[in-house]
Order: C-alpha cells, then sequence, then structure tokens
C-alpha cells in the first residue's frame, strides 16, 4: 500500500525508489526497505514488537501531507527487528538471543553498511526504546528523535509479568487468536477496537491480517529482548539531540511516555498527547502527527512542498495546537517543555 500512496501522489514528491536490502551483522541478518534518494538526509524507522514498516508506519505515509513532507526532505531506511520482515522463515533455534543492545549496535551496522553518518530517527514504543538507546551509546549519529508511546523505564513487575504470559502463549502456541488479541491491545485505543455495535477501525482488521504473518518465534526474540531491557532514564538529559514525543491518551505506556519526557531536557523536547487515540498514533491518528512534525523539522530546515496545502480530511489546522508549541523560540533546535493536546474536533 506504501507504493501506492507514493504512486498517487507522484506529481508532490518526487518519483520514490524502492530498495530492499539484507544486510548481514555481527548480530545477524537484518532486512531493511529503503524509499527515496539516498542523497537526501536519513530518517530511521523502527516498529514496535511484532511489526513492521508494513503495519506501523503506513498509516502515516499513506497520509498525503505526511508522505511529502518525509519523502521531500529524506530518505528513508525502515528497519525491521530481526525476522519481521514480511515473507520471515523462523529464526534457527541455535541463533543466540539478542538484547537491546544488540539491537541498537545492529542500527550502528546498518548505518555504517549505507555510509550513513547523523540520522533522524522515528520509533514506536519498543521500537523508540532501542532508537533512544542507540542515541544514548552514538550521541554523534542522531540529529534528532521521533518518539511515539515510548519507553524509558524497565519493566515495571505487572508488565514484566504480563509480558511473560504473553511470552509463553508465543513460544508455545505461536500467533494464536489470543495473542493477536492481546497485542492488538497494546497498540490501539477501546475506540479502534470497536465493540459489539461499533466494528473496529480499517487500521485495527489491517493490523490483524498483517499479524496474521508473524512468525511467533521471531516475535517472542523480540519480546524477550524488550522484557529485558534496562531503565535508561539517567542518561536521557546526555543526549545531544533534540526529541518530539507523540502519545495516545489511552496507550498502555502513557504513563511511561509522560515519565520520559520529565526526564528529558526541557530545552530540547517537546510532549504532543493525542485523545481517543493508543499507543500507534502513527496507524490510528497519523494526522494529529503532521502539524508538530512540520514545526519539528523546521528548525532542521526541512519543509513541506508548497505544491500541497492542508487537506480538508486533515482533522488539524494550526489553531488545534498549543501557541506554546508555534512561538519561534519552542522550534527546531530549542523546543519547550509542553503538554499539547490535539483536538480531534473537525
Amino acid at each position: 500500500m506504501l507504493g501506492l500512496c507514493i504512486d498517487h501522489f507522484t506529481n508532490l514528491v518526487d518519483p520514490v525508489i524502492t530498495m530492499e536490502y539484507v544486510i548481514e551483522t555481527c548480530y545477524g541478518h537484518v532486512s531493511v526497505s529503503v524509499y527515496g534518494d539516498q542523497d537526501k538526509p536519513a530518517l530511521v524507522t523502527y516498529p514496535d514488537l511484532a511489526l513492521n514498516h508494513t503495519s506501523c508506519f503506513q498509516g502515516l505515509l499513506f497520509c498525503p501531507e505526511a508522505c511529502s513532507l518525509l519523502l521531500h526532505n529524506f530518505c528513508i531506511y525502515h528497519i525491521s527487528p530481526p525476522g519481521h520482515e514480511l515473507g520471515a522463515a523462523t529464526i534457527s533455534p541455535d541463533d543466540p538471543l539478542l538484547s537491546v543492545d544488540d539491537l541498537a549496535d545492529q542500527i550502528a551496522e546498518v548505518l555504517n553498511y549505507f555510509g550513513l553518518d547523523a540520522v533522524m530517527c522515528m520509533g514506536v514504543t519498543a521500537g523508540a526504546y532501542i532508537l533512544t538507546l542507540f542515541a544514548m551509546k552514538y550521541r554523534q549519529r542522531v540529529l534528532g528523535l521521533i518518539l511515539i508511546s515510548p519507553l524509558c523505564n524497565a519493566p515495571s513487575w505487572t508488565e514484566w509479568l504480563y509480558n511473560k504470559v504473553l511470552s509463553n502463549l508465543l513460544y508455545y502456541y505461536g500467533m494464536c487468536g489470543v495473542v493477536k488479541e492481546l497485542l492488538l491491545k497494546r497498540y490501539f485505543s477501546k475506540e479502534a477496537l470497536g465493540s459489539s455495535q461499533v466494528p473496529e477501525s480499517d487500521a485495527v482488521q489491517a493490523c490483524k491480517r498483517l499479524l496474521d504473518e508473524r512468525q511467533g518465534l521471531n516475535v517472542w526474540r523480540f519480546l524477550e529482548a524488550i522484557n529485558g531491557r534496562q531503565d535508561i532514564s539517567n542518561g536521557l538529559r546526555k543526549l545531544l539531540c533534540c526529541s518530539l514525543i507523540f502519545v495516545g491518551e489511552n496507550s498502555p505506556f502513557h504513563f511511561e511516555s509522560l515519565d520520559m519526557t520529565s526526564e528529558l531536557d526541557r530545552r530540547y523536547s517537546a510532549l504532543v498527547e493525542v485523545q481517543a487515540c493508543g499507543s500507534m498514533v502513527t496507524e490510528e491518528q497519523p494526522h494529529a502527527m503532521l502539524i508538530p512534525m512540520e514545526y519539528f523539522l523546521t528548525g532542521y530546515g526541512m519543509y513541506r512542498p508548497p505544491k500541497l496545502s492542508v487537506s480538508p480530511r486533515s482533522t488539524l489546522s494550526p489553531i488545534c495546537i498549543s501557541p506554546e508549541l508555534l512561538s519561534p523560540e519552542s522550534m527546531g533546535l530549542k523546543l519547550k517543555p509542553i503538554k499539547t493536546r490535539i483536538s480531534l474536533e473537525v
């Protein structure tokens, strides 16, 4: 569907070149999907548990304004967690389990393969943790972080136990119905999941179909890494880059994201809370990301092509954003600590 989005808007952005790479690293093979002109600055994405770029960032890139903004300014490098790419076979049980540090170091090897120096990063929940850890370990290689419902603490006892139950289900039963339901509750709000009276959203239905393609043992390996993560909150203030954080109001990781925002240097971070939304803002409310991202990237000298005005379908207009976010001193390299709520009223 991403290809359809790009083809449909070829009058708005340059023709997009798509390449698939399988890169050998010290930690095994990793799949990278590259969209755009590799002479442009790099945007690296990393998805949440059991997802890849098709199921985690498709909604954002299917939004024409966001597609135009990102592909006009970046070449996008979608990194899939090991074994999460489309058509992936089950990873051999002889391969060692990777830690979150291994996954962060693997990103550095991917950047070396493509000859990339400093990059912009975008990650969702587990992927946001991996990219934040990467930014802490390789500070000179990250220009900025766009994080969606991120994690920074070690798992609470409740989360650890919940993940253990999910881990056992994955190990013994694979991607069964119960696992899919638990994962969908991780990603989406109750409104999107629907009820006996209200059908589930198109985004939820699409995600269900894509989860059917995942290999349970591969997802189990990524979950084991995330459930073994360490608290990295003490190192957040040492980050050299700016951070823009989105979190859905109904995300199970809402408190985690607020806590992470409080630990970041307030001069260089901003928070956007999205009402009636779960963790995966990129799929459930992608339009809510457009204006904050546009102002964030303005600080890096990037902009949306003037040919494309705000779509009448968009739920956003500048007046929906706090005036603090729109002030010049709060943009770019000096973002103010704010708590912005996006109105979803049309």
